[in-house]
């Protein structure tokens, strides 16, 4: 029994390690310029691999075409099912029943990868999501990508689904191209839903110098995937990575591919459309090399990384460029809400009988700092501006001061009055002297309990009236 996990590592270490002699030289690469579809470099580009969340990019662009055809709206509501709401994370957990706009599925699925929502979006477009796999299918043919196979819009592992890097740069090229007034959908750096904050999983965002977005994936057969694009000196470059141990390895590996087919003023031969077929007849599992034979498949893959005593993932680190990305910059996240319109209890549609810290724990999510209950506005008080995603604070009701504490004021005041006579008893006459030595003290009363300062009040005399007098 053990021969087996012994002979798939071997398989796998041969599947790293050729004629390069560096892992990340034997993993799909491939970097196009993206106004003539000119490839500039290729490495197994053709190869079959599992796409992961990349996947969602098929998903948007499918989306996409039947707005462009008329057939859906941006603003048009698609609802969550019971299939979809129990898809496995990453995740934001909407409830079934309830909707999202197109626009906000799309922003949540290209900066969260939300596999819920793209089973949401797929069920809606597509009538089901075996419908909205035909439709994907159907495109991708249409663009000439002939090494995909589509199953599902989510990228989550299904062994018949696979891609290759040549088909996924001819994807970007097409959702670049066709949908010029969308670019925004791959560039978001964060989105927020209620109070919740999703931060964009792709690396390059705010760290490379022109990286405008794309799309990330990662499971443990196919290893961590992107595909990215970036602008410098007028010129935009699409650089498709797949197969490395970790994030981390593969954001540095696209970044070292930008920086060199940057500098080139060169072309490489050949297009898209020329390159040459893979020998190989299926997508290899890169679970042995990912995530080692007892790591269970992660959830997030900003948390994903080569598990430490796996020696092919350390191989593989070993063999990374030496280059470094420089720290995040913060994103103002945009905002996205539950149904038509912004302004309902987007935390509420989120829980399903968890607290939002755990949702938020579960799903690699943050929260936004919660005011404190004294200074808390009103629902109608917060509105998102058009520019930031920061809630802006319009109209609050104002602090009204603890129960009981007019009260306390003012038994304070008589008890001060009272020490400041007796410290000046000399000059008090003989009758007020011996009215404050005899006097007894007022009760304590808690200004939090009405009850108690009821028990200590006397009932006032009541008043004679007029008729009382006269008897």
């Amino acid at each position: 029994m053990r021969a087996r996990p012994r002979a798939l590592i071997a398989t796998a270490l041969a599947l790293a390690v050729g004629a390069f002699g560096t892992a990340s030289a034997q993993t799909p690469s491939l970097v196009v310029d993206a106004a003539s579809g000119r490839v500039l470099h290729a490495e197994r580009a053709t190869d079959p691999w599992y796409p992961a969340s990349v996947t969602k990019l098929m998903t948007v662009y499918v989306a996409l075409d039947q707005v462009r055809s008329g057939r859906l709206r941006m603003n048009s509501l698609l609802t969550m099912s019971e299939r979809a709401a129990a898809m496995p994370p990453s995740k934001i957990g909407l409830r079934p029943g309830l909707t999202l706009t197109l626009e906000n599925a799309l922003k949540i699925i290209m900066v969260k990868s939300a596999n819920d929502v793209a089973t949401m979006i797929g069920e809606n477009v597509g009538g089901s999501m075996e419908g909205f796999a035909a439709m994907m299918n159907q495109a991708s043919r249409r663009l000439g990508m002939n090494e995909s196979r589509w199953y599902n819009p989510s990228g989550l592992p299904d062994n018949r689904q696979v891609t290759s890097a040549r088909d996924m740069a001819i994807l970007a090229r097409a959702l670049l191209r066709e949908f010029p007034d969308r670019q925004d959908l791959f560039s978001i750096g964060a989105v927020q839903l209620g109070s919740v904050v999703m931060r964009n999983h792709n690396g390059l965002l705010g760290r490379y110098p022109g990286a405008d977005g794309m799309k990330t994936g990662f499971i443990c057969s196919g290893g961590f995937n992107i595909v990215a694009s970036a602008q410098q000196g007028g010129r935009r470059l699409i650089t498709v990575v797949m197969g490395h141990a970790s994030s981390k390895e593969r954001d540095l590996r696209a970044a070292q591919l930008f920086d060199a087919n940057f500098s080139s003023s060169g072309w490489g031969a050949g297009t898209l459309e020329t390159l040459p077929l893979s020998a190989s007849m299926a997508a290899p599992d890169m679970r042995p090399v990912v995530c080692g034979p007892k790591r269970r498949q992660p959830a997030e893959e900003e948390d994903n990384v080569a598990s430490s005593d796996n020696p092919l993932a350390a191989m593989f680190a070993s063999a990374a460029p030496r280059r470094t990305l420089g720290p995040r910059v913060a994103f103002a996240p945009t905002p996205v809400w539950v149904g038509a319109q912004p302004g309902g209890n987007d935390d509420e549609a989120l829980t399903k009988g968890r607290g939002r810290s755990q949702l938020a724990r579960r799903n690699g999510r943050s929260r936004v700092a919660t005011p404190t209950p004294a200074s808390r506005p009103g629902p109608a008080a917060m509105a998102f501006t058009s520019s930031s995603a920061t809630p802006s604070i319009i109209a609050g009701k104002p602090r009204l001061p603890p129960r009981g504490a007019a009260r306390a004021s003012a038994d304070a005041t008589v008890a001060d009055t009272k020490r400041k006579a007796n410290a000046a008893g000399a000059v008090l006459p003989p009758q007020r002297r011996a009215a404050a030595a005899t006097a007894k003290p007022t009760p304590a009363v808690q200004g939090t309990n009405p009850a108690a300062r009821t028990a200590s009040r006397k009932p006032a005399p009541a008043k004679k009236s007029a008729a009382a007098k006269a008897d």
